[in-house]
């Protein structure tokens, strides 16, 4: 199992590495967390700088795609060379999930036709003026598509994809590692609460 983070110049680093974080909490041979750049080296919108481990090209073949937030997003949108590369994601066969400004992204790629999203409350206006309704909560998921909003809701998009992927007991010991001493219950169930009702839905 192959998830990328796809992470781009300018990107938010909460966004990308909260969810990396807790995702690498599985220590498992067939999984791989990867963060997936355009380039060899991306610059965080605080000046980190990080090294790709996964050639955006690749993402094509990864079971699982979360698209990472950032401040260049916009320009990401406008770059036909970037998303080119990102056309042949499928909710069909991946899962798919977009975090704050990554969301303008799917909607961009034409995936969040009919489906309401959430995202950050910068990019509100760009998603809506894309032809997608946003919510006023921090996850939303459809089938394989998934969104959240909020630069901490990337918990919830992690929380998401281990539940579908490894079911609720997995998920839940690896929100407990990282959640605050003293609040480890609330915040385990809290996360599972915004994600599972969704699962339910689908699953009915």
């Amino acid at each position: 199992m192959h998830i990328a983070i796809l992470t781009f110049d300018g990107f938010n680093e909460l966004d990308s590495l909260i969810a990396f974080g807790v995702l690498n909490r599985i220590k498992r041979s067939d999984w791989r967390v990867s963060l997936a750049s355009p380039s060899e080296t991306v610059t965080s919108m605080n000046g980190v700088t990080l090294h790709r481990q996964l050639p955006l090209e690749d993402i094509e073949a990864c079971e699982v795609v979360l698209v990472g937030s950032g401040s260049k997003t916009r320009e990401i949108a406008e770059d036909a060379s970037i998303m080119r590369v990102l056309t042949p994601l499928d909710p069909a066969r991946q899962l798919i999930g977009a975090q704050c400004s990554g969301t303008l992204l799917l909607a961009k790629l034409g995936l969040l036709e009919g489906i309401p999203a959430c995202t950050d409350l910068l990019t509100k206006p760009w998603v809506v003026e894309a032809g997608v309704d946003v919510l006023e909560q921090p996850f939303f998921a459809k089938g394989n598509l998934a969104t959240s909003g909020g630069c901490l809701a990337s918990s919830y998009l992690a929380t998401w994809v281990l539940v579908r992927l490894l079911g609720r007991e997995a998920a839940a010991g690896a929100l407990h590692y990282v959640a605050p001493v003293g609040e480890k219950e609330e915040f385990v169930e809290r996360a599972l609460g915004h994600v599972e009702s969704f699962i339910a839905a689908e699953r009915t």
